[in-house]
């Protein structure tokens, strides 16, 4: 099947799934977003389906607190994650959050597309690294995508994707992608990568 995502016809918030009998269960593909809490997830989301405040950005991290699917063009899902890493919520919540997005996994990622976001500035952190060694041990076509890469100098962007592919350990087809979801750089390197998992 190929599927053109890059002319999006159809966008549609599914529902809020807080367990695995709200998951889907209609065989289409699903692209995963995931990241930790304030890694620019939802802005992300928005400037890929070109729909603002479909995904709900706040001031407070770790807001999403749910497995949110989106619906695109019909023929397939974006699935956004709950954040990892957000310090101030609880160790039950905590708990909670990690429960779901297991189930999420153990439920889907065998045959699911990972998005993995990491922020350019800070680069990959022990929680990212142990992040995405959990996300590979279920097999998952993986992008890793640098964030809020606007933010830094072309130089440092460079240097800033030299650590992140180092520290996660990434082949030479793996290497992550700088984007920006304020000038849109790098989304249609990021795309490529989806409309390839989709065919």
């Amino acid at each position: 099947m190929r599927a053109n995502l890059l002319k999006i016809e159809a966008v549609e918030f599914m529902r809020s799934a807080m367990s695995p009998r709200d998951f889907p269960r209609d065989g289409l593909p699903q692209v995963a977003f995931v990241g930790r809490s304030n890694v620019g997830k939802s802005s992300l989301l928005n400037r890929l389906l070109g729909r603002k405040g479909l995904a709900r950005i706040s001031s407070t991290p770790g807001r999403t607190r749910a497995v949110n699917l989106f619906q695109v063009n019909r023929n397939c899902y974006f699935v956004d994650l709950p954040g990892y890493g957000y310090a101030k919520a609880g160790k039950k919540d905590r708990q909670a959050w990690a429960e779901l997005v297991d189930d999420y996994c153990q439920a889907a990622l065998s045959s699911a597309m990972v998005v993995h976001l990491v922020d350019t500035k800070v680069g990959a952190t022990d929680l990212d690294v142990e992040a995405f060694e959990y996300l590979a041990s279920f097999d998952p076509r993986i992008v890793v995508v640098a964030t809020k890469s606007d933010r830094l100098s072309r130089g440092k962007v460079l240097t800033a994707l030299k650590g992140i592919n180092l520290r996660l350990s990434l082949q030479e087809d793996e290497k992550a992608i700088a984007v920006s979801a304020k000038t849109g750089n790098g989304m249609n390197e990021l795309w490529r990568e989806i409309d390839r998992y989709l065919r």
